[in-house]
């Protein structure tokens, strides 16, 4: 049997395409989520890869998913539960939060689009950090939202002074955006300067911060707790949080978020799909959640590894962002696309930083002992071979 295959666009369909899109869409730069490990072994003829790009736990979930996706075959049949109420009341109850004040998503970005989509039209403005978790860009700009993007100072850290005149000057952003720690660099608001960015947020606005590396920050001193101080506020905010990092669940995609109102989850309810965590992800959540021992030890591992990893970059003279998570953000001083190829080449995958004004970063996960050494490795060789 013959299976007739359709002819590719010509350029006239292409045209035609492009403006039946949205104008919003047609200008959104597309997310750098980076190379599967497949690819570089084929394309590199490597036989070991570390993946040291998309800030993975390198150890894996606890044992106690596998044991609980075992028989989960036998209902793939089944739709999920579309309200996650098991997982949503464990979170509740270790957290402090009401169940209703819960949502969780196909990951943390999930939610960050359920949060553009329900509250974002064309013109409002949207403040988050630059560099940033690129989605935290491109969902606020999908809805046509004007995005102000505000640098981090020349030591790369927050500027504190240039949130809060960005909050309390002219018309109040829709949204505040605020990833702490911040993804990529690494680095923290301690508690004071958490506290003056949310006293300078106006009511009006609705405060997103964003906790994926919440777990690692914990190793930090002086990490906030957003949760309290929130809860202490009189307005409208949402803490993010996800299973894909410190719990070892990324290949699942699992997120949560905690709300100042079961209303503010109402909505996001309306505009997410209805089974939005698929079966698999809510039985491996609701098993890495119940061990919470396990994530601790692979956090704890993972910090050590990191404290090491950044006391040879500085005996080499590499210049790096402080780190509050699970990967180092490195200033080559040189453009990053040549020695990221080059670590490629060598079965190393980095994320080299694309953002305009930070093209000689590249930002680097820990992985295991044996990764991180061969990362050191190559490094030195790329590097040294440079200044011959």
């Amino acid at each position: 049997m013959t299976v007739a295959t359709l002819p590719p666009f010509n350029t006239a369909g292409a045209e035609l395409l492009t403006r039946l899109a949205r104008p919003e869409v047609r200008e959104l730069p597309a997310y750098n989520a980076g190379l599967s490990s497949e690819v570089v072994r084929q394309r590199y003829g490597v036989q070991h890869v570390a993946r040291l790009a998309s800030n993975e736990n390198p150890f894996g979930p606890s044992p106690a998913v596998g044991q609980a996706l075992t028989q989960l075959s036998l209902k793939a049949g089944l739709y999920p539960d579309p309200n996650c109420r098991a997982l949503r009341s464990a979170i509740a109850e270790r957290t402090g939060a009401q169940p209703d004040q819960v949502v969780v998503g196909n990951g943390s970005e999930n939610l960050l689009e359920v949060l553009c989509q329900a509250f974002l039209e064309p013109g409002d403005r949207v403040v988050t950090l630059l560099p940033s978790f690129g989605l935290h860009e491109i969902y606020p700009r999908m809805m046509g939202a004007r995005v102000q993007m505000l640098p981090v100072t020349p030591a790369l850290e927050f500027d504190v002074d240039a949130w809060v005149a960005a909050l309390t000057q002219g018309p109040a952003p829709k949204m505040a955006m605020l990833s702490n720690p911040s993804n990529p660099v690494g680095c923290m608001l301690d508690a004071a300067a958490f506290r003056r960015i949310v006293q300078a947020t106006p009511q009006e606005t609705l405060l997103v911060i964003d906790e994926a590396y919440y777990e690692y920050a914990l190793h930090t001193n002086g990490f906030p707790d957003a949760l309290a101080e929130l809860r202490a506020q009189n307005r409208p905010w949402i803490v993010l949080r996800t299973f894909s990092k410190a719990w070892g669940l990324a290949g699942l995609r699992v997120g949560y978020g905690i709300a100042s109102d079961d209303r503010l989850v109402q909505l996001l309810d309306r505009v997410r799909t209805p089974f939005n965590v698929n079966l698999a992800a809510q039985v491996a959540a609701l098993a890495a959640w119940n061990d919470p021992a396990y994530m601790e030890r692979c956090v704890s591992d993972t910090v050590v590894q990191r404290e090491w990893l950044i006391s040879q970059l500085r005996a080499m003279g590499v210049v790096m962002a402080p780190s509050a998570t699970n990967f180092v953000f490195i200033n080559l001083q040189r453009p990053n696309g040549p020695v990221a190829e080059a670590l490629l080449a060598r079965g190393v995958i980095v994320k080299p930083w694309k953002e305009v004004g930070y093209e000689s970063f590249i930002r680097v996960s820990i992985g295991s002992a044996q990764d991180n050494t061969l990362f050191l490795e190559v490094l030195q060789d790329i590097l040294r071979i440079e200044k011959l």
